[in-house]
């Protein structure tokens, strides 16, 4: 084996091999794939590691709601994903039985406006075959047991699976390796928290017989007291069905058998014929959850992702979504950093952002009406408040706006800087910025924004009206004093709509590679740039003022 070094030699020193690692990822679930893929794309040289035996096989999530959706495809394997899974259009209601009513999605601009549905191990095994297409294959069987730093480098531990011992050195250490992370647990980082009390998951992929509608992109949630039960069409799997009930017996821990999941779906969904039966994987489980945030996510140069960093109860699906998107943010600052294009204040956000997304996912989803449990009176109230608001499309779109993780922003980082006051509907900085159609020149075909971002470069917006060249090579002169490559892209929105939700034609917005809005400010303030562009990135020819900060 490559890198391997005999246990008990007192040796450290790595092999070739070990030595032309950039990032050393432990773990190979869907945020450790999607990290070494977005890591791929900023060409770093990776190495991936997962003490399993091969590819996971057990169903887990399985909805990949639109922010996700938009992260994958930025990294160019969204439609791949695509392809394999079903787009959710549309969510039926119930309420002990009787029809509440419909949601339906799709309300926002995006090539990706829909929750996607498809099984974790499918998505692991496309994300895989990805990352092998860019040059990187997975390492079974090689488990990560401790981990030492350097000045320059950190030592992992890897026990191989000929059982040798190999000190593996890469320049960064990203541990994706779950809530009981062995990195974490090294590190002596504490995973503060505490278990949901009288709240147990019971799930299952199953093939119902019943008198509903059964078409892929529709689902149903039914509501009872103590008791919710969501079933979604899974390719290839008939229904994942996912009740979240009370908890009357914590010291039982077996699957459930077929027969309590069909009494509990029966019971709450009030169709006492209901048959459910095996598919082919006849996957079962039941599960308890905490609630639990990494007292760190960064130290020195191992940082934590996922699970690892941030777990929670899985109400309202978002856990593998959330820890994606972190991925998605971690990775290119990572690059940026190991190319020396930018300073440690730019991965330390990475910290900050990701922290604050988990706690606002785990106080969101506790007060999620649909699948917190509730006694008789309350559910009764629930009941009646959904079936008076579901006909109202304000009421939609404030839900799907919140499930489809378009809102989560990072306005509280230090990243984000709002030079000009915001009108109206407007994105500040912070926000995702909206995936609208634009034009970039007069008669143009129209665009969505997002096309003419890249993960490989901050894009700088600026209103076409204002794009003189005069104004445009002043632009040119303060980007090109840094390293990292800077677009200056002119656009125009297509329609008032669109308008309403960039900037102002008198204003400049720079967009992180993620997508999210690092600046706002006065077209004609080119210091509030600079200023801003100084703060975290490197400059060609840095001075001493600048290698003393």
């Amino acid at each position: 084996m490559p890198g391997a070094v005999a246990e008990g030699t007192g040796s450290e020193g790595p092999s070739r091999a070990a030595e032309d690692t950039d990032v050393l990822v432990i773990g190979a679930g869907p945020v450790g794939l999607t990290l070494a893929t977005a890591l791929r794309r900023q060409l770093l040289r990776v190495r991936v590691v997962d003490r399993a035996t091969g590819p996971n096989r057990e169903a887990r999530a399985d909805v990949i709601f639109p922010r996700a959706g938009e992260a994958l495809g930025a990294l160019g394997v969204g439609e791949t994903i695509r392809r394999h899974a079903y787009e959710m259009r549309s969510l039926n209601f119930y309420g002990d039985g009787r029809h509440l009513g419909c949601f339906t999605a799709g309300r926002f601009d995006s090539d990706y406006p829909y929750a996607m549905t498809i099984e974790q191990h499918d998505i692991e095994l496309l994300l895989a075959e990805e990352l092998s297409g860019l040059g990187v294959d997975v390492e079974w069987r090689t488990e990560a047991t401790d981990v030492r730093q350097r000045d320059d480098h950190a030592l992992t531990t890897l026990r191989l699976p000929t059982g040798v011992t190999e000190m593996a050195r890469a320049s960064w250490v990203v541990a994706c390796d779950g809530r009981r992370s062995t990195v974490r647990t090294r590190l002596g980082i504490p995973f503060d928290g505490k278990r949901r009390v009288n709240m147990q998951v019971v799930q299952g992929n199953v093939v119902p017989a019943w008198p509903l509608r059964d078409r892929p992109g529709q689902g149903y949630i039914f509501l009872g007291p103590r008791c919710t039960v969501l079933a979604f069409p899974t390719p290839g799997q008939g229904y994942r069905v996912f009740c979240i009930r009370d908890d009357p017996e914590p010291d039982r821990t077996e699957p459930p058998t077929l027969g309590e999941l069909r009494d509990l779906v029966a019971d709450t969904a009030g169709i006492p014929l209901l048959r459910l039966g095996p598919t082919e994987s006849g996957w079962l489980s039941r599960a308890r959850f905490s609630d639990r945030i990494a007292a760190e996510f960064r130290r020195g140069r191992v940082l934590l992702a996922g699970d690892a960093a941030h777990a929670w109860a899985p109400v309202g699906g978002h856990g593998m979504n959330i820890g994606m998107l972190g991925a998605h943010n971690l990775a290119w600052k990572l690059a940026a950093v190991h190319h020396r294009q930018a300073g440690d204040a730019l991965l330390d956000s990475y910290d900050i952002e990701q922290r604050a997304l988990a706690r606002a996912v785990i106080r969101d989803m506790r007060f999620n009406i649909t699948e917190i449990l509730l006694p008789e009176p309350l559910h009764r109230v629930r009941t009646a408040v959904l079936r008076a608001a579901l006909p109202w499309s304000g009421f939609q779109r404030r839900v799907e706006w919140l499930m489809s993780d378009f809102g989560r922003n990072h306005r509280d980082s230090p990243l984000s800087r709002q030079e000009v006051r915001r009108i109206g509907r407007q994105c500040r900085a912070g926000d995702r910025i909206p995936d609208v159609y634009v034009t970039r020149e007069a008669g143009a075909e129209p665009v969505r924004l997002h096309r003419l971002l890249g993960y490989d470069r901050w894009t700088l917006l600026l209103a076409v009206a204002r794009a003189e060249p005069a104004v445009v090579r002043r632009l040119e002169r303060v980007c090109a004093d840094y390293l990292a490559a800077i677009d200056i892209v002119p656009i125009a929105a297509v329609d008032r709509s669109s308008a309403r939700q960039l900037a102002g034609v008198h204003h400049v917005t720079l967009v992180r590679p993620d997508g999210y809005v690092g600046l706002v400010a006065p077209l004609d303030d080119v210091d509030a740039l600079r200023d801003y562009l100084a703060a975290f990135l490197v400059p060609r020819d840095p001075g001493p003022d600048h290698a003393a900060r």
